[in-house]
């Protein structure tokens, strides 16, 4: 008995270094979701608008578990925009855990589920202008700390964020704070993930 279970052990390791945490099984349950219990994992999406970001983020996710968190930081500015939010909704089944949050994720527990996060880039909006007057500096800590205390959970977690310093230095003082307060933020984030991916043109492209 001893020699079977030390051949399944054996099996199972190889499987996991050979095809990847989310094509094993136990029974009836993923192997990728047992790990999700014990260990944390990060993955960052980024991309430009319309690149794909958050259609790739729920297939992930799905794959990852078949009954993910959604956790959508938008703030409904206006009819458009409750629009999309709609849009969005619609294309997500009954399978998941919706959480609306503007800007304390942390308060949620999500420990040993896949959380997807969508997204990081409107998440930091709501700090951005509820912080008049203060220093950019000063809100990315607020980011930062925040978003610490919420991956201190063991859990898998899935952000999609956006890359909005490509297209040039706007001439708008407040655009140019929060491009530098993404591209800083996003760099917070890239640096803890255990995985990045750019979309282009709806094409994962690995990062790291």
């Amino acid at each position: 008995m001893r020699f079977l279970s030390l051949n399944r052990t054996f099996y199972l390791w190889f499987k996991i270094l050979t095809l990847g945490f989310p094509q094993i099984y136990l029974g009836n349950r993923s192997l990728n979701r047992t790990f999700a219990i014990e260990m944390r994992h990060i993955i960052l999406i980024t991309g430009g608008e319309r690149s794909g970001k958050s259609t790739y983020a729920e297939q992930l996710a799905l794959k990852l578990s078949p009954t993910p968190i959604y956790m959508a930081t938008a703030h409904p500015w206006d009819d458009e925009f409750r629009q999309r939010i709609r849009k969005h909704q619609e294309r997500r089944g009954p399978q998941w855990t919706n959480i609306e949050e503007e800007r304390y994720l942390s308060r949620h527990e999500v420990s040993g589920r896949v959380v997807l996060v969508d997204c990081l880039t409107l998440w930091a909006t709501n700090y951005f202008f509820d912080g008049e007057g203060k220093e950019v500096e000063n809100i990315l800590e607020e980011l930062r700390n925040e978003f610490d205390r919420f991956v201190k959970q063991d859990a898998t977690f899935i952000f999609v964020t956006n890359e909005i310093g490509m297209g040039g230095v706007s001439p708008n003082a407040v655009q140019r704070h929060f491009t530098d307060l993404m591209g800083w933020l996003n760099q917070h984030v890239a640096s803890v993930a255990d995985e990045v991916v750019l979309m282009v043109c709806g094409i994962p492209m690995k990062v790291k």
